[in-house]
């Protein structure tokens, strides 16, 4: 079984990736100022919170915040609530996300916040007290027209909810506006949930079309069995492709006919293990990466597919929707082999995109029907998918490289229009 390099920097990688597309556009009014500035977040800030616990005692929490480059609009932020958290993964995140809201051009740049902590250790009142001093501390730097939160890992509508709230106070004003990814009873964004999914498989169909295939009878392997990779899963399973293997945590599951999602769906739904699922085969290793299909689907952890195991990957298409599941390494080795890969960039933007869709509506106080946000969603994935596959073909790269292409062009051209760089 191959070993997946999960200690790999992502901070380097991410200023790696940036580096190998540079020079496919270097241009004279692009120097080497331009290209540092990039290389490295804004701004960086850690922030030490004492919250008091259910047994009075007083803990302190970390909090990380990375804001990288905010040339073409306000910074639009997730906050993530994990255990493991280290400052060089918060500033790839950052990185990452600014050239997401690049790529599919949406006026928002990126940062990003995280929190030392297990939810799943805290109590309900203790989780809303830490959301709510999260706020008392930061509001006087939360301003819809700069920076706007919305919520990442083990971070929920509710904790959002909690935050506009305890904002509303302490401006003395109702501010829907101020959190997104809110739920519905306090105007949060209709179709957010499909739209989790619904992206992924635009973005999908799309690409086939281009290469003038379809998604009937396609055998897809979907690494990560959690809520918003099966919306995409059954999705797909309507589409008539063919589901052979999942997973969660701990378990592969295949069944080379297909996989009845609806099923995977009641057990994940009871906090069952995918192994419970009845008519199929089970292992317990990484080795699922490597099998046979048609489309494989990257959901879990970043550093999945390395220079260890690309060789032996068989897909003919990858659809990343983990966060960096590839490495610069192992991205050359795929092109080499004709494997199509997605890239995290393009797969993953319709978060900020829907994000995006809500602060619009909060802001004018004026809310679409799911259809309206279903048609502008289509649009933005069909031109940002398109544009990212003729310049790949115009010039003989990967999607990734082009992707990064134009993404950093947008950035460096508002940064060179509005600053003396």
């Amino acid at each position: 079984m191959n070993e997946i390099n999960n200690t790999i920097n992502p901070f380097l990688n991410a200023q790696k990736q940036i580096k190998q597309v540079f020079n496919l556009f270097w241009e004279n009014k692009y120097d080497i100022n331009n290209y540092e500035l990039i290389l490295f977040p804004k701004r960086i800030i850690e922030i030490n919170i004492p919250i008091r616990m259910d047994d009075w005692t007083i803990k302190t929490f970390v909090w990380y915040r990375s804001q990288h480059n905010d040339s073409r609009g306000p910074f639009k932020w997730w906050i993530r609530f994990h255990q493991d958290v280290n400052i060089d993964e918060v500033k790839a995140l950052s990185m990452w996300m600014t050239f997401k809201c690049s790529v599919v051009d949406i006026p928002l740049w990126w940062w990003k916040w995280w929190i030392i902590v297990d939810p799943k250790k805290l109590s309900f009142w203790e989780l809303e007290r830490l959301s709510r001093w999260y706020v008392r501390e930061l509001y006087k730097y939360l301003w819809p027209e700069q920076d706007i939160p919305a919520p990442d890992v083990n971070t929920t509508p509710q904790i959002m909810a909690w935050m506009m709230d305890e904002y509303s106070k302490l401006t003395w004003i109702y501010s829907p506006w101020s959190f997104t990814w809110k739920p519905l009873t306090v105007w949060g964004s209709k179709w957010r949930a499909t739209a989790t999914a619904q992206w992924w498989v635009y973005v999908l169909q799309k690409l086939l079309e281009i290469k003038w295939y379809n998604l009937k009878w396609k055998k897809i392997i979907i690494q990560w069995a959690w809520n918003a990779w099966l919306t995409i899963a059954k999705l797909l399973w309507l589409l008539w492709a063919n589901i052979i293997w999942i997973s969660d945590s701990n378990w592969w599951i295949y069944n080379e006919k297909w996989l009845i999602i609806d099923k995977i769906i009641d057990l994940k739904s009871n906090n069952k293990s995918v192994n419970e699922y009845i008519d199929a085969e089970k292992i317990h290793n990484w080795d699922l990466l490597e099998k046979d299909c048609d489309i494989l689907i990257p959901a879990a952890l970043e550093n999945q597919i390395t220079s260890l195991n690309a060789n032996n990957i068989k897909a003919n298409l990858i659809l990343e929707l983990a966060n960096w599941p590839t490495t610069p390494e192992a991205d050359e080795i795929l092109f080499s082999k004709w494997i199509t890969v997605i890239p995290d960039i393009l797969a993953n933007a319709w978060w900020v995109i829907v994000s995006y869709f809500e602060q619009i509506q909060n802001n004018t106080n004026f809310y679409w029907t799911e259809e309206e946000i279903d048609e502008k969603l289509r649009v933005k994935i069909i031109y940002a998918t398109q544009e990212v596959y003729n310049k790949s073909v115009e010039l003989n790269s990967n999607l990734r490289k082009w992707a990064y292409v134009i993404a950093i062009k947008k950035v460096l051209n508002a940064m060179i229009t509005r600053w003396e760089v």
